[in-house]
C-alpha cells in the first residue's frame, strides 16, 4: 500500500486540480453570461424608441401581447387535454405510421409488455419483402415508444422509401407482474427470429437502437449473434463514466447525478414507494433538469412570441414528451446497478445476471452515431466501450470486426432521434450504406458524409470511409486520458454500501407502509403531470379559456416581429434565458467540483493503489492476436493466400469512397468462382488476420505466400482471378500506385512454382 504521506499528497494536489477547475468554469460562466446581456442590450438598443412611438404603440403592444396570451393559455390547456386523452387511452405509441401488430410479448412464456408491430407502407410507398428487414428499438426511459417514427422524415420513412421491410419494437406503459430486463432481451430474440421467419429470403434484419434501446440492441446481438445482421446505436450510452470533452464548456453533468445521489438506492426507494413499480417521470424530470432554461423559460417563450403559428409542432412534440411509463423494481435496479452506476456492459465475461454481455460475440458490423451537442449522451459514452473491450486495433482486426463511427457537430441528444434534417441526411445515408458496410473489411472507420448542392438547389450526399486508429479515436476523445473515470470506482463501491444499508434497515418498513393506492396518487401528484392535468379541462376554472382562445383568432391583431416593442420583449426575453444559462453553468461546476472532491479524494485515499489487473502488453508484438496471427503465418490455405494478397495490394491511408466499395460488391458477385464460399463474418475475420500479418511481417507474408497455396490448382486460380481483375475496364480506371505495381510483380514471382511437399490447412466454408 502506498505511504500514507504520498497519498495524502495526492489527496491534497487533487483538491488543488480542483480548485483550479472551479475557479476557470465559473470564470467562463461569467463571461458567457456578460457577453449575452450585451448582446441582449445591444439589439434592445439598437432602434431606439421614441416618447411618441412608445406611446402611440403601447396600445397596439398591450392588445398583442394580451392576444398572444390567451392562444399561450389556451395551447397549454390542449397540451393538458391531450395528456389525459392520451392517457385514458393507455398512451399508445406516437408512431406517426400505422402499423399491425405481429408479436405480443405478453403472451409469452416468460410475458413483458413489449410488442413486435409490423410498419404499413403509406400510400405511394412500396416495400419488398427479399430486401433486409429493419427492427428498430426505441428508448425506456422515461417516454412511450415511437419516436424513432414520429414523422414522416425518420428513421421508419427513410428505411421504408428505400424499400425495406419495416418493424418496430413497442411496449406498454404498465410492465408485466415480474418481468426483468433479460424477459425483455429474451422477448427481442424471439422478436427477430420471427421478422426472420417471415423474410427467408432476406438478410438478416438489421437491428435499429435509439438511446437506451441501443444497449438493449448491443445485449440482443450479443446473446443472439446467429439471428441480427448490422447494429445501428444511435446515441447509445454505452460506458457511463465517460464524457468529459473540451475545458471551456463544462463536463456531461448526468454522469455525476449517481455520486451525487449515494448510488442506486433512491431508484429502489421510489420503486417501493410506487408499490413495486418506478415511474418513469422521475427519468425525464433528470432530463428537464439538464437545461433549467430550455425548461423553465426557452420552449414556453417560444410558444408564446409565436402563439400564431408554434402550437401544432409544440402539441406535436408534447404528445410523446408527456408520457410516462412505468417499470418494475427489478428493471430500473438492473439498470442502475449494473449500467448507470456499476458500467458494466462493455466488461464481457457473457455474466447476463450481473450485466455482463460479451460484446465481443457480436459478428455484424456496428454503425455508432453521436453528437458532439450531446450532453446526455457524449460521444465518450458512445465510443468509450470499443476501447474497453477491444483494447487496441489488432485486436478489432483479430476478431473481423466491423465499426463504423459517425459524428455529428452539434445536435443535441433528441436531435439525434426527431430532426428531419438528421433523418434526411444521416439516417437516409445509414440505410442506403448497409449493405456496403458488410463489405468493409474489418478495422474502426469514420463515416464521412459530404453535401452538395445538386440540381433544383436539392442537397446531394456523397459518402466516404476513413480508416483510423482506436488508439488515436480514445486519446482524441478523452483529453484526461480517462483518468478522470477512477473516482467512479468510488462511486460503486459507495453505491454498493448505501444500497445495502438501505435494504437492510429502511425497506422493509417503506414497503409495508406502500401501496397500490398511494402509488397511483404519487404518480398522479408527481410535478410533470401535474402541470398538464391542472391545466386543462378538468379544472373548471378555465372553462372560459377555449372560447376566448377562438374569440382571439378571430379578432386578432398581431404586431410584426420586427416591431420595436416586440425586439425589447425578444431582448428580455434572452436575458432571462442567459441568466437561467448561467444558473445552470454554476450549478454544473459546482456539482463537478463536489463530486471530485468526495469521490477523488476516496479513490486516492483508498483504491488508487490497487493494481491494474490484466494490463495490456506495452508490445503490441506481444498480444495474444498478433501473436496467434503470426503464429498461423503459413495457415489457413486459398482462403487465407486471398485476404493477404487483397491487403498487398490495397491502397493505403486514402478515404474509401461508397462507390468503391460498391464495386467490389459487385466484383466479389460476377468473379464468385474464384471467392471462398465462407460466412461473412468468417471471411472478415481471416482478412483480419492477415491484415496483422502484413502489418507485423511484410516480408514474410509474401515469402509464405507459396506454402498457403501448396497445390498448384490453387495458385493457378488465385493468379488467375487477378488476371481477369487486371483485366476488367473497371479496374484499368483507377491507376495503380508505384507501390502496388512492385507489390504485384513481386507476387507473381514468388507463385511462379509451387512449394514443394507443403499443404496447407484449409479453413472450412
Amino acid at each position: 500500500m502506498k505511504d500514507l504521506a504520498q497519498r495524502l499528497s495526492g489527496s491534497h494536489d487533487l483538491s488543488a486540480k480542483v480548485s483550479r477547475l472551479l475557479q476557470k468554469r465559473l470564470q467562463v460562466a461569467q463571461e458567457q453570461l456578460g457577453s449575452r446581456v450585451q448582446a441582449s442590450w445591444k439589439d434592445l438598443l439598437s432602434q431606439p424608441i421614441s416618447p411618441w412611438n412608445a406611446s402611440s404603440g403601447a396600445y397596439a403592444y398591450a392588445v398583442d401581447f394580451a392576444q398572444r396570451a390567451v392562444l399561450f393559455w389556451d395551447t397549454l390547456r390542449q397540451r393538458g387535454n391531450q395528456f389525459v386523452q392520451r392517457t385514458q387511452a393507455g398512451l399508445p405509441p406516437v408512431l406517426h405510421f400505422k402499423y399491425e401488430t405481429v408479436l405480443d410479448g405478453r403472451l409469452l412464456a416468460r410475458p413483458v409488455n413489449y410488442a413486435l408491430v409490423r410498419i404499413v407502407p403509406p400510400e405511394g410507398v412500396t416495400v419488398d419483402a427479399k430486401r433486409r428487414p429493419y427492427v428498430i428499438i426505441d428508448p425506456r426511459a422515461g417516454h412511450g415508444p415511437g419516436i424513432g417514427g414520429f414523422k414522416d422524415d425518420s428513421q421508419v420513412g427513410v428505411a421504408l422509401r428505400e424499400g425495406h421491410p419495416v418493424y418496430f419494437v413497442i411496449f406498454y406503459p404498465e410492465p408485466e407482474p415480474g418481468q426483468t430486463l433479460l424477459d425483455v432481451c429474451g422477448a427481442e430474440q424471439q422478436f427477430v427470429r420471427k421478422v426472420r421467419e417471415l423474410h427467408p429470403d432476406a438478410a438478416k434484419p438489421a437491428i435499429v437502437g435509439n438511446c437506451q434501446g441501443g444497449w438493449a440492441a448491443m445485449m440482443l446481438a450479443s446473446s443472439s449473434p446467429e439471428d441480427t445482421g448490422p447494429i445501428v446505436i444511435n446515441g447509445a450510452p454505452m460506458s457511463y463514466w465517460g464524457g468529459a470533452w473540451s475545458e471551456g464548456e463544462g463536463d456531461n453533468p448526468m454522469r455525476y447525478a449517481g455520486g451525487l445521489l449515494g448510488g442506486t438506492w433512491l431508484a429502489s426507494l421510489a420503486s417501493d414507494l410506487g408499490a413495486g413499480k418506478f415511474d418513469g417521470a422521475w427519468l425525464v424530470q433528470n432530463f428537464e433538469n439538464l437545461n433549467p432554461a430550455n425548461t423553465f423559460w426557452d420552449k414556453y417563450a417560444h410558444v408564446f412570441a409565436n402563439a400564431d403559428t408554434e402550437p401544432p409542432r409544440f402539441l406535436e412534440f408534447e404528445r410523446w414528451w408527456g408520457g410516462f411509463y412505468l417499470m418494475n423494481r427489478e428493471e430500473i435496479e438492473w439498470i442502475t446497478k449494473n449500467l448507470f452506476v456499476g458500467n458494466k456492459l462493455w466488461k464481457g465475461g457473457g455474466d447476463a445476471a450481473a450485466g455482463a454481455f460479451d460484446l465481443r460475440e457480436i459478428k455484424v458490423p456496428i454503425i455508432l452515431f453521436a453528437s458532439m451537442g450531446d450532453n446526455i449522451t457524449p460521444p465518450q459514452q458512445a465510443f468509450n466501450w470499443v476501447a474497453d473491450i477491444y483494447g487496441s486495433t489488432d485486436e478489432i482486426k483479430a476478431r473481423g470486426q466491423v465499426i463504423v463511427g459517425l459524428m455529428h457537430e452539434d445536435v443535441g441528444h433528441l436531435g439525434i432521434f426527431v430532426s428531419g434534417k438528421v433523418a434526411k441526411k444521416e439516417h437516409a445515408r445509414i440505410v442506403s450504406v448497409m449493405k456496403s458496410v458488410e463489405a468493409l473489411a474489418p478495422g474502426l472507420y469514420a463515416m464521412q458524409i459530404a453535401e452538395e448542392k445538386g440540381a433544383e438547389g436539392k442537397p446531394v450526399y456523397s459518402v466516404s470511409f476513413q480508416e483510423r486508429r482506436l488508439e488515436d479515436i480514445a486519446a482524441h476523445l478523452n483529453r484526461f486520458k480517462r483518468v478522470d473515470e477512477k473516482p467512479f470506482e468510488a462511486v460503486e463501491a459507495i453505491s454498493d454500501f448505501n444500497q445495502r444499508a438501505y435494504e437492510l434497515f429502511a425497506q422493509p418498513m417503506v414497503q409495508a407502509l406502500s401501496n397500490e393506492y398511494g402509488a397511483k396518487l404519487l404518480r398522479e401528484i408527481h410535478p410533470l403531470r401535474f402541470q398538464r392535468w391542472s391545466l386543462s379541462d378538468m379544472n373548471p376554472w378555465l372553462g372560459w379559456l377555449g372560447p376566448a382562445a377562438a374569440a382571439v383568432k378571430a379578432q386578432r391583431q398581431a404586431l410584426p416581429a420586427d416591431d420595436p416593442m416586440r425586439k425589447a420583449e425578444q431582448a428580455l426575453s434572452a436575458m432571462t434565458s442567459a441568466s437561467l444559462d448561467y444558473y445552470r453553468a454554476v450549478r454544473d461546476a459546482l456539482s463537478e467540483a463536489a463530486f471530485f472532491q468526495i469521490y477523488g479524494n476516496l479513490f486516492a485515499l483508498y483504491m488508487a493503489d490497487r493494481a491494474e489487473a490484466g494490463a495490456p502488453p506495452t508490445d503490441a508484438r506481444e498480444t495474444p492476436f498478433v501473436k496467434e496471427a503470426l503464429a498461423s503465418i503459413t495457415e489457413g490455405g486459398y482462403a487465407a493466400a486471398l485476404g493477404r494478397v487483397a491487403f498487398l495490394l490495397a491502397r493505403k491511408g486514402e478515404p474509401l469512397p461508397l462507390s468503391r466499395i460498391e464495386l467490389k460488391q459487385e466484383l466479389m458477385n460476377e468473379y464468385r468462382e474464384f471467392i471462398p464460399a465462407l460466412p461473412r463474418d468468417a471471411a472478415r475475420r481471416i482478412r483480419g488476420e492477415q491484415e496483422i500479418i502484413v502489418r507485423y511481417e511484410p516480408e514474410k507474408a509474401v515469402e509464405t505466400l507459396p506454402a498457403l497455396l501448396a497445390e498448384r490448382a490453387d495458385r493457378e486460380r488465385l493468379l488467375a482471378f487477378l488476371e481477369r481483375l487486371l483485366a476488367d475496364r473497371r479496374i484499368q480506371s483507377f491507376e495503380p500506385s508505384a507501390e502496388q505495381k512492385a507489390m504485384l510483380g513481386r507476387i507473381r514471382a514468388v507463385l511462379g512454382t509451387p512449394a514443394p511437399g507443403r499443404r496447407p490447412r484449409v479453413i472450412a466454408a
